[in-house]
């Protein structure tokens, strides 16, 4: 069995189109909140936390929603094209009106700003699920981890260019003022980009058909852990499904507390700039792109399960690390460049397995509603996350970041221990010889 690796690269434009938006967010909103229109940590960490209330009700209604889509475009691409189009035409205002407000301050530029983010929100809700399920709907279950691997890698290469235009983009000092318009319109570019890509180059109905065909013909690859009529999951394939989830929410507690916010805590802490702040995320994140791969190949021989353990250990102690250096100093060193790196390798062996332990426990036909589990769980738990995050910074001490994440992340590695489902131990070739290409 081979992996079609250029299908799951094409595929993978759509998850890159969302991780380019995302890093932007997370990057940009808190900054543009605190700074522009001087709204406190703790509001701004509420109004952080929206997407996330606003993912937990709609991504699994968007997931659920494809599933049972007919269209002649397939089921995740009408979603994954009216979300992405909408998405670049709300986001264009938010620059505009910091700009706007900046020049000259009025009251209804504060509402407005709230508005369009709030709108920009649903519709990145609306497909984010269908574009996430779209790779399990072309994939052999024994190949999940192996193709999300390369999904991520999409996904990272999304981040790291936004990351590396900012780096470059903005050198200025952060005490003047500068306008983000050119950041989102390049942004905006690189998501319709990846929409072409999606629209013209991956052919769904025909795709999904190979893959029905394929689960036909070689029914031992494609076992299901649910009952044969798929309404009721065993009980103890439910019991891992819940400590699965468990595990997922406090991982992202930690994670998401730290990504949201790093660029404030960078600023105030070590005083850099946002350039400054966003070389120590690419360093993260190439981190994550050179062990994506690796970590699949890894993941097929050991087990999913024990390489998520892996990166939660690593990812505690990577965060409990740089406490321990910020106790001792207060301005960046390019010694902390080394737990960057290791927080990408560590959240890479957390990302390219979790997924596919979701919805390996589900039938085909209900992989966006496991899709949509899953993100209903992760970003359950950032709805709390900014907001206690940023009430810690505001009242009682920015240092408490890392430690509060490395707590979050520890405890996921204690509850994955309780999951006994969702693994597979497909041994794997070894190198490139793993991703064949089969066209």
């Amino acid at each position: 069995m081979k992996l079609n690796t250029k299908r799951t690269v094409l595929v993978g434009f759509a998850f890159l189109s969302i991780c380019a938006f995302w890093q932007m967010y997370d990057n940009l909103i808190p900054k543009m909140l605190t700074e522009t229109f001087g709204i406190g940590e703790s509001f701004s960490g509420m109004v952080m936390a929206a997407d996330n209330m606003l993912a937990l009700f709609l991504l699994p209604l968007f997931g659920g929603l494809s599933d049972k889509c007919t269209s002649r475009l397939g089921r995740r691409r009408p979603f994954i094209l009216f979300g992405t189009l909408a998405a670049v035409v709300l986001m264009m205002a938010l620059p505009l009106l910091t700009d706007s407000y900046h020049a000259s301050p009025a009251g209804w530029q504060i509402p407005c700003f709230i508005l369009c983010l709030g709108l920009l929100l649903v519709a990145m809700g609306t497909y984010r699920s269908p574009a996430v399920a779209l790779m399990p709907d072309v994939t052999p279950k024994p190949l999940r981890s192996k193709a999300n691997a390369i999904i991520n890698l999409m996904g990272a290469l999304g981040g790291i260019l936004y990351l590396l235009i900012t780096t470059f983009l903005y050198k200025t000092s952060r005490d003047v003022y500068v306008s983000y318009l050119p950041l989102f319109a390049i942004v905006g570019g690189i998501m319709l980009l990846a929409l072409a890509v999606v629209m013209f180059f991956v052919n769904e109905p025909k795709l999904v058909a190979q893959q029905q065909e394929y689960e036909r013909a070689h029914p031992e690859d494609t076992l299901t852990q649910v009952t044969e009529n798929g309404e009721m999951l065993p009980s103890a394939v439910k019991k891992s499904l819940a400590f699965l989830l468990a595990s997922i929410a406090l991982w992202f507690i930690g994670y998401n507390g730290v990504s949201t916010w790093f660029s404030v805590y960078a600023a105030k802490s070590w005083g850099m700039t946002l350039g400054q702040a966003n070389t120590c995320l690419t360093i993260a994140t190439a981190g994550a792109i050179v062990s994506y791969i690796p970590v699949g190949n890894v993941a097929s021989k050991i087990g999913r399960r024990k390489t998520i353990q892996f990166g939660t250990l690593l990812l505690a102690g990577s965060f409990f690390a740089a406490f321990l250096y910020t106790l001792a100093r207060d301005s960046f060193s390019p010694v902390l460049y080394l737990l960057f790196v290791l927080v990408g390798v560590a959240w890479a062996s957390i990302n390219v397995n979790s997924l596919p332990m979701v919805v390996e426990m589900c039938k085909g036909s209900e992989v966006g509603k496991f899709t949509g589990l899953y993100y209903t769980f992760s970003m359950s738990a950032q709805i709390a996350t900014p907001i206690v995050a940023g009430w810690l910074l505001e009242h009682v001490d920015y240092k408490v970041l890392f430690p509060y994440a490395a707590i979050f992340v520890f405890a996921s590695f204690v509850t994955m221990g309780f999951v006994k489902h969702g693994d597979n131990k497909v041994e794997a070739k070894k190198g490139l010889e793993a991703f064949d290409v089969e066209d």
